[in-house]
């Protein structure tokens, strides 16, 4: 094929492998047009037409639709320009794909009805802002008109589940767990039952904050109680018990006796909703952090052995 030769749709289908059906359809588009037609009117094509028809073919394989391609062979825009916005549109969909997938997943793990599919899919659409506000009005609704402790609710607030592009059915799992506890009418109460404990204990001057120091030393100190299986009687309790309320006692400038004692049994009697627990477990599967200390062992545990001190 020269440049001076004009060649039929037959010869341009032999020369591409392309059928002569998608060479007429991209003609009749615009996008390959005849440069002549013969006398008996059949259409005409040069060299240009050729190389009009390769890059077409190769802009549709990478999935530009039609009005792009002409525009690009047209030069009404440039290629760069078109592959650009055509790449952040596939991104859009990769993304989309991939949570579809992690949906399906999830459904095939838990063997979910159609009912808990269609939420699953509803939740897991949700963008980040949405899901975002849906966790702030949670900690709105639980928290108004309490002046609770403001590094608490703080710490809520910086702690919002960041589902990521490519999730695992687990981590989509764990955030319609996480959805769903918040909008629990239950959980709600507990937390304003924290909230209001809260407010109390700043209204009676505990203005200490968060001690999170201090709650991984009493963890690890009943871990290992009950790694050594101290869980007999007051006899093997009460030196552990001492021991942690002298924590307490230092941490917030309290007197070690039995006043303190039973400000701890009320202080744990709002941390024993495994809910509260579950909440930071699934935010950390979700966005990938770390498990977070396990307390279903640490609060009964405490709880026991300081009402065996008070009992010895």
């Amino acid at each position: 094929m020269n440049g001076d030769t004009l060649h039929s749709i037959g010869e341009l289908a032999r020369r591409t492998g392309l059928t002569v059906k998608t060479i007429r359809f991209y003609s009749d588009a615009g996008i390959v047009p005849p440069t002549d037609r013969s006398a008996a009117g059949y259409r005409l094509y040069d060299i240009d037409a050729l190389a009009r028809l390769d890059l077409a073919r190769t802009l549709r394989d990478l999935g530009f639709d039609l009005a792009a391609v002409r525009a690009v062979l047209d030069r009404e825009t440039s290629l760069p320009e078109v592959a650009a916005a055509h790449a952040d549109a596939l991104d859009v969909q990769i993304r989309t794909l991939r949570l579809r997938r992690a949906v399906l997943r999830a459904v095939a793990r838990r063997g979910a009805s159609p009912q808990e599919t269609h939420l699953m899919h509803r939740l897991a659409r949700l963008s980040a802002a949405e899901r975002h506000r849906l966790v702030h009005a949670f900690i709105d609704d639980t928290f108004a008109g309490f002046d609770a402790n403001p590094e608490f609710v703080a710490m809520l607030r910086s702690a919002m589940p960041e589902l990521p592009d490519d999730p695992t059915a687990e981590q989509v799992e764990a955030w319609v767990e996480l959805a769903e506890l918040c909008q629990d009418p239950d959980f709600r109460t507990a937390v304003r039952t924290t909230a209001a404990y809260q407010a109390a204990e700043r209204a009676d001057g505990d203005t200490t904050g968060l001690h999170h120091e201090l709650t991984e030393a009493v963890c690890a100190r009943i871990e290992e109680a009950l790694a050594a299986g101290v869980l007999a009687g007051p006899a093997e309790v009460v030196p552990v018990s001492d021991a942690l309320t002298a924590l307490y006692a230092h941490a917030y400038e309290r007197a070690d006796d039995g006043d303190l004692r039973r400000w701890l049994l009320a202080r744990l009697q709002t941390a024993a909703d495994p809910r509260a627990e579950r909440y930071w477990r699934l935010l950390a599967t979700i966005n990938g952090w770390p498990p977070s200390p396990r307390l279903a062992p640490v609060v009964p545990w405490f709880t026991a052995a300081l009402r065996a001190r008070e009992a010895a």
